[in-house]
């Protein structure tokens, strides 16, 4: 699949930072098919919708401190326009996965809640994936692209896995709110379920990388 940047013959092959963003999208794609299919299997369905949640929470928040602020800086007002907008849906998506937080998985009010967030986030994806991101990686050229996404990646190591929608998203207050929040974060998480690596590899083993 065309990350939508021309490569030139010289350089070598790398993943660009759509192409990493694409990836991202298909896994929390696959892991909400996950959490559907194990309906009336609470124990499945606990593992999945953590994955799930934690999957949402480092992707938006890697955007938000790597390619948002990139949007702006490559495509003036209107990539601020597209940034802005972006936040918007990430935030409409933050207060949905802190509602849940409260409620009973597998439950009708979580499941309505979870499905409302996945039908938000399914148009921004198209937004971002159709729209804004390609017009970012022709702004950007390959190189820097290729370079960028490696930072998305190394960010998304250190956020927090839990979704936070009172911290600010916006340089440099998202950077300081979101990091300082990651070890409470992953205290918390230790003490809850995930699907082991096996489960979360057969649930993507239709993926393949994105160049």
């Amino acid at each position: 699949m065309s990350s939508g940047i021309s490569v030139p013959a010289s350089q070598s092959q790398g993943q660009t930072l759509l192409a990493a963003i694409k990836q991202d999208h298909r896994e929390i794609e696959a892991y909400w098919n996950k959490y559907q299919q194990a309906s009336g299997d609470l124990d499945a369905q606990t593992r999945w919708a953590n994955q799930l949640t934690w999957e949402i929470a480092r992707h938006s928040i890697g955007e938000e401190l790597v390619v948002y602020p990139l949007l702006e800086e490559a495509m003036g007002e209107k990539g601020h326009q597209m940034a802005e907008h972006d936040r918007a849906d990430h935030q409409v998506v933050k207060n949905g996965l802190k509602k849940i937080e409260s409620l009973k998985v597998g439950s009708a009010e979580f499941n309505q809640i979870l499905s409302t967030i996945m039908s938000e986030l399914m148009e921004h994806i198209k937004t971002e994936e159709e729209q804004d991101f390609p017009q970012l990686e022709s702004a950007i050229g390959y190189e820097k692209s290729v370079n960028v996404a490696k930072s998305f990646e190394r960010t998304k190591h250190f956020v927090p896995t839990r979704s936070h929608p009172s911290a600010p998203n916006k340089p440099p207050f998202e950077t300081l709110a979101g990091l300082l929040a990651a070890p409470l974060d992953k205290l918390r998480d230790a003490f809850s379920k995930f699907p082991s690596e096996q489960e979360k590899q057969q649930a993507t083993a239709g993926i393949h990388p994105i160049n």
